[in-house]
This record gives structure tokens, sequence and C-alpha cells, in this order.
């Protein structure tokens, strides 16, 4: 049967490397990808609201919200993956438009988890959410076009 599909798909004179075989096998369908986007999307939800309701537990809540929200947000991140794959995902992430807008999320993101874990520092854990969440709202908007020069625009009549 693989000998019949590589004749069909024009590739029997050559034996299939390792790596397109890993290829072949690992590529999802639409409605696959579609699936798989919307199951990590939600679990990405799900730990956010989850670390939200979390928040209020004396002394360890506000660890316990910082952690569950970076992880939603790292889920959401990765959901998107699905849809375009790993590796355009990842290019897209640092084409020069959005490279610093990804460098911050990402900064964020590892600063949230080392104040929580390794500082131990509750506020500051607090601090980096609240960045994060800025950071995270850039990155989205990066891939609008136009969006970040109408908030940019926004923001200085607000301002001014």
């Amino acid at each position: 049967m693989d000998k019949l599909k590589r004749v069909l798909s024009g590739r029997d004179t050559e034996e299939p490397s390792g790596l397109a075989e890993v290829i072949d096998a690992t590529s999802l369908g639409w409605g696959t990808r579609v699936k798989g986007f919307i199951a990590c999307f939600a679990i990405g939800c799900l730990c956010s609201i989850l670390g939200s309701c979390l928040l209020w537990i004396p002394k360890k809540g506000l660890v316990l919200f910082a952690v569950f929200y970076t992880l939603g947000n790292i889920a959401s991140i990765g959901s998107t993956m699905f849809l375009m794959g790993p590796m355009k995902q990842l290019k897209r992430m640092f084409e020069p438009t959005r490279l610093i807008a990804t460098i911050v999320m990402l900064l964020c993101l590892i600063l949230t988890l080392c104040s929580a874990f390794w500082w131990r520092k509750a506020g500051l854990a607090l601090l980096f959410c609240i960045l994060q969440f800025f950071a995270m709202a850039w990155y989205s908007i990066s891939f609008i076009p136009y969006a970040r020069d109408a908030v940019k625009k926004c923001v200085s009549v607000c301002l001014s």
C-alpha cells in the first residue's frame, strides 16, 4: 500500500527519508487542526479563569493566579500552532514587525513564573501578570494590519 501511495504521489524513484516520513505521519487534516485549536484555546481560557478564581485564596492565591494565568497564555499561544503549524507560527512570531512584541511577551511569561517559583515574590508576579497582559495584547494586535497604528493614535489622542 505504501508503494502504491509513493507511485501515485510521484515519489516512487526514491525511498522517503526519515524526515519525510515524520512529516507525513504528523501532518494533520484541517478538521483535526481546528479541533486541536479549539481544545487548546479552551484549556488556555479555563486556566486563566481558574487562576482568577484562585486569586482569592489566602497566602498562595496570588502565586496560583500568576501560574495559571501564565499557563493559560502559553496554551492560547500554543493553540494557534494547530492552525498554522509550529514552524510557520515560530517564523511569524519572529518576523521583524513583531520581534520586539514577541520578545517582551515571552520575557514576561518567563519572569512571571520566575517570580512565582524561584524568587517567591507575589507582588512581583502580579506586576509581571499585568505586563504580560499588555504584552500579549500588543503581540496579538500585531497580526491585524494597521491595528498597532490605530491603537497608538487612540492613545495619543486620549493622552493629549
